[in-house]
């Protein structure tokens, strides 16, 4: 755990993402981006663009060979797929967060539940709007971080979907390391416990360098 000096009174900008919703924003170099579990238990799946080039983005494979490690938290520099650093995270009250759970579809909702499941929205429909609005296409959608999402991974390598391990307040925050893109989307998720069943919003801060 490592705790943030901070203000949210004196961030540049400040934006609630409801829930399900989602949210994207250019982040420079040396700018903060905190996102903030408002009430708890809320699963924040991200993606990660450099800005001006959306075939460079975060790597989740790249990340876990660089830190020798699934979870993220303090200090976890955030690789890209050409093995550029893009954000380092700088203060974490969660404590770890996952990279390996993936964002929740339409399709998997259906594999993974009940095939009246598919119509629900789902964090890959808002990935998808949301990068195309960047100018680009669902190739351009890959491995996501789960902020404040717990994914407990098995010595066998099987994963499990828990609840959270985040709760009221919580945070993470990562300075921008080179200009990059964020891309949120706030899960909807009903199915499993990542949400505690009830999704919520999350909050977006960015200070300036």
């Amino acid at each position: 755990m490592e705790t943030s000096s901070l203000d949210p009174a004196s961030a540049t900008y400040r934006e609630v993402i409801d829930a399900g919703d989602y949210w994207w924003c250019p982040i420079k170099e040396g700018q903060t981006l905190r996102i903030l579990d408002v009430h708890g238990n809320q699963a924040a799946d991200t993606l990660f663009f450099k800005e001006g080039n959306l075939e460079e983005r975060y790597s989740a494979s790249d990340t876990i060979k660089k830190q020798k490690g699934l979870y993220l938290t303090a200090g976890s520099i955030l690789m890209s797929n050409l093995g550029h650093p893009m954000l380092e995270i700088t203060a974490d009250t969660c404590g770890r967060h996952d990279t390996v759970g993936g964002a929740c579809s339409r399709e998997s909702n259906t594999m993974r539940y009940a095939l009246d499941k598919e119509p629900m929205h789902a964090c890959r429909d808002s990935f998808i709007r949301g990068v195309q609005e960047m100018g680009g296409t669902k190739a351009d959608i890959t491995c996501n971080i789960n902020f404040f999402m717990n994914v407990p991974v098995t010595p066998k390598g099987e994963l499990s979907f828990a609840d959270g391990i985040s709760a009221p307040g919580r945070y993470v925050e990562m300075r921008a390391l080179t200009d990059v893109v964020a891309l949120i989307s706030n899960c909807p998720q009903l199915n499993n416990p990542c949400n505690g069943w009830n999704p919520t919003p999350v909050q977006v801060c960015i200070w300036e360098k």
